[in-house]
């Protein structure tokens, strides 16, 4: 999967999440954040915003994440002295739950996707061409030695 590709399904995904139907990629992903952060408007005016903690300790994922918050207009942190994987968000319990969350797994799903393609590819092409797992059971000994004639 080449980066057009995985732009265009992210992409996808998010329109599919704010329920956006408009044609154009660009536009589409333009509306359906605007939806999205209108959702949020709504639902603040509706519930409390409370402070919910995720753990991420996959860097990408928490990179995707904290970008995902930020273009909905969230200020994601972390309290003086939390790991680096901790991530906390105010915000109404329904959106991140209903909307952020589930928005975020899909995202990071097409994400490791591609990041698996692209690393298999890198090694495959500069290290060895077999990329497969190891294979399981302690391997057999050395063979024995041939006799001698």
């Amino acid at each position: 999967m080449d980066e057009a590709t995985l732009w265009s399904k992210l992409l996808k995904i998010e329109a599919l999440h704010a329920g956006t139907t408009s044609d154009g990629e660009r536009e589409a992903a333009r509306l359906a954040a605007e939806r999205i952060r209108a959702r949020l408007a709504a639902q603040r005016t509706e519930w409390r915003d409370i402070v919910m903690v995720y753990s991420l300790a996959d860097p990408w994922k928490r990179k995707l994440f904290l970008a995902l918050c930020r273009r909905y207009g969230l200020t994601p942190y972390r309290e003086k002295g939390q790991r680096s994987s901790t991530v906390q968000v105010l915000a109404p319990r329904k959106f991140q739950q209903k909307t952020l969350w589930p928005e975020y797994l899909a995202l990071a799903d097409e994400l490791e996707k591609h990041l698996a393609d692209l690393t298999d590819r890198v090694i495959c092409e500069a290290i060895h061409a077999d990329v497969s797992e190891a294979a399981e059971g302690a391997p057999k000994g050395l063979p024995e030695p041939e006799p001698e004639p």
